[in-house]
């Protein structure tokens, strides 16, 4: 059973936060995708391993307060503040998405406290030297990134005349929203109830400096990515495998974006032994 708090940070802001709150022998906090709210994946929660899964509505979305031009790294501060909270020292980080990059500033910002690391359909920083960042991508992924790349008000512009193109998703990935990862569904419209500034925050997000460097981490770290993947290329995991001194590359040949979570139950099993 999850139970779903709201937290109150020293500056007034809410963060609204999700626990399984079962003890465990390790603790996992899950970073959501763009655009999710942080309901922890109950195919991962309902797995056979000792975890207590903790998580949290990144700001802007759910019940979390906005926070209009936070980075990347700020996901650390709220890890941090959640964790203290519950009165959690050490734990592991895991991402999907966009949730891939905030569990990577976890990892490299909080070395002291983070076990281990999976970032699963991970994209890479955007000043990423020698990575054509684009490259690959479907033609709605790289417009609303490159809108985003243009500024706030580019990209709102962009998300106002946006519909939603089917074409970045694989057969593989639409066959999974509809079955073994129909979940998502479920993260999907609380995310955009309140309409698109969340999602807007984490564009400019990817897309600007992220207040850290994933080449810091010191935690194992595994990488999974899907070698169809339309919306975030398998080139990233590949930049970040090699430019991450701990990490692990797992490529799924046959997968693209959301069917590569059909493999984080492996994944799962990986970051329990680590």
């Amino acid at each position: 059973m999850v139970t779903e708090t709201d937290l109150v940070l020293p500056d007034g802001r809410t963060l609204h936060v999700y626990d399984t709150g079962t003890p465990a022998r390790l603790t996992v906090v899950w970073h959501h995708g763009t655009p999710n709210v942080g309901t922890p994946p109950p195919p991962l929660v309902r797995a056979r391993h000792d975890v207590r899964w903790v998580s949290y509505d990144r700001p802007g979305y759910g019940g979390s307060t906005p926070l209009p031009g936070r980075d990347v790294a700020n996901a650390a501060a709220c890890t941090a503040a959640v964790v203290d909270a519950l009165g959690i020292d050490e734990f592991a980080v895991a991402g999907h998405s966009g949730g891939g990059a905030h569990a990577l500033a976890c990892g490299a910002l909080l070395p002291a406290r983070v076990l281990a690391v999976v970032s699963i359909s991970a994209m890479a920083p955007f000043d990423a030297a020698g990575l054509d960042w684009f490259g690959g991508m479907a033609s709605a992924s790289a417009a609303s990134l490159r809108a985003a790349a243009e500024g706030r008000v580019a990209k709102e512009k962009y998300e106002a005349a946006a519909e939603f193109d089917p074409g970045v998703f694989t057969d593989a990935d639409l066959a999974a929203l509809n079955g073994s990862q129909a979940w998502l569904n479920d993260v999907v419209g609380p995310a955009l109830a309140a309409g698109p500034g969340a999602l807007i925050d984490d564009d400019l997000a990817y897309v600007t400096p992220w207040g850290c460097d994933p080449a810091l981490i010191t935690a194992p770290l595994l990488l999974v990515h899907g070698g169809r993947d339309r919306l975030i290329p398998a080139s990233h995991g590949k930049w970040l495998a090699a430019h991450c001194p701990t990490a692990q590359f797992r490529p799924h040949p046959a997968d693209g974006h959301l069917s590569v979570l059909d493999h984080a139950a492996d994944a799962l099993a990986w970051l329990a032994r680590h």
